[in-house]
């Protein structure tokens, strides 16, 4: 079966006079930790599609990196129905996976990737799955995304990465997702590519999901209500900080930028926000740089200057003060936890 000639056409013209159809072998590689929403959002779609069809659209297989099980971030187990070196066979890989991507080392599942890619197989990544599948190097010159979450560390890990901040996207034979319930978005555009609008319509309203969002929506929830606030000028200055956080810009260059003073600037953001202007932008360096030190593998004089501290020394003082730890303390932490 090839991936690229199924189509709606082909499957309703197959119903009508009643002919065998060859579902889609779809495989769900799951890494331990991976949350329980993303892989729901993932496979149910698909269940739904089966049953809602009264056929099999779509056989559903589970993989796991040890052959047998795979544990979710809460604790739950699912055995795998066939082995990892089976995924080159299949029509359709996801590689579900969450927690710390950046720690994942697995060089079966890797070598794997690799040989499904060139065996024809469609390769996706849900959540922190699209790490996996850029260090297995099948990315190349494709455009992906990856949960908001992770998305600077892997930008600062591989900056060659064509990575966008969509809920999804589907590239040819790419398919990669941010995780959570993006994946209901997802999986309508896909089974909408296999089956037509009106049938994935039928999956989606099955689950009472009727604001199907597109594929460039935003990961996250917009300023105004991560911050309570409608304020155009305070709105304006996070965007700028956010944009440069490697290169902090000064105050007078972020009141100059909204046509007010300095004092008027802080008034604003004191009201608005409960902070002054450089401390909150100092609390979103400060929060950037623990994720590095938390996700990536950059040293922390590297963390330092990706994040606008002139020394180690400068990065740790002020991070010690915000969290009462070093970044040295982080790091400490993580290796333990392995």
């Amino acid at each position: 079966m090839c991936f690229k000639n199924k189509d709606a056409i082909l499957y309703f013209m197959a119903v009508k006079n009643n002919q065998s159809y060859t579902p889609y072998r779809v495989g769900l590689l799951l890494i331990d930790g991976f949350a329980m929403m993303s892989y729901a959002s993932t496979v149910e779609p698909l269940r739904a599609a089966n049953l809602l069809s009264k056929k099999e659209l779509y056989t559903i297989e589970h993989l796991c990196a040890g052959d047998s099980l795979a544990t979710s971030s809460g604790g739950i187990k699912l055995e795998a129905s066939i082995k990892l070196k089976s995924a080159v066979d299949l029509d359709i890989l996801f590689v579900i996976a969450g927690g710390n991507p950046f720690t994942f080392s697995d060089n079966a599942v890797l070598a794997i990737l690799r040989k499904s890619s060139t065996r024809g197989v469609v390769l996706g990544g849900v959540s922190a799955g699209p790490y996996i599948l850029a260090i297995s190097g099948v990315m190349k010159d494709r455009r992906m995304t990856i949960h908001w979450e992770h998305a600077q560390s892997l930008i600062e890990k591989s900056p060659d990465l064509l990575l966008t901040k969509s809920l999804y996207v589907l590239d040819r034979d790419r398919i990669t997702c941010a995780g959570g319930t993006a994946p209901l978005d997802m999986m309508h555009a896909l089974i909408t590519k296999h089956h037509g609008a009106l049938f994935a319509r039928k999956v989606t309203d099955w689950f009472m999901h009727t604001e199907v969002r597109p594929a460039g929506d935003q990961q996250r929830s917009s300023l105004v209500e991560r911050y309570n606030t409608t304020n155009a000028s305070v709105i304006k200055t996070i965007e700028v900080m956010e944009s440069h956080l490697a290169d902090p810009l000064q105050l007078a260059q972020l009141a100059q930028l909204c046509g007010l003073s300095k004092r008027q600037l802080n008034r604003l953001f004191t009201k608005q926000i409960g902070l002054s202007t450089m401390q909150l932008y100092l609390e979103l360096r400060l929060n950037q740089a623990r994720r590095l030190c938390e996700q990536s593998t950059l040293s922390i004089t590297e963390i330092a200057i990706a994040t606008g501290f002139s020394s180690i020394s400068h990065l740790s003082s002020k991070f010690r003060n915000h969290f009462k730890l070093t970044p040295s303390d982080i790091r400490a932490q993580k290796a333990q936890s392995f």
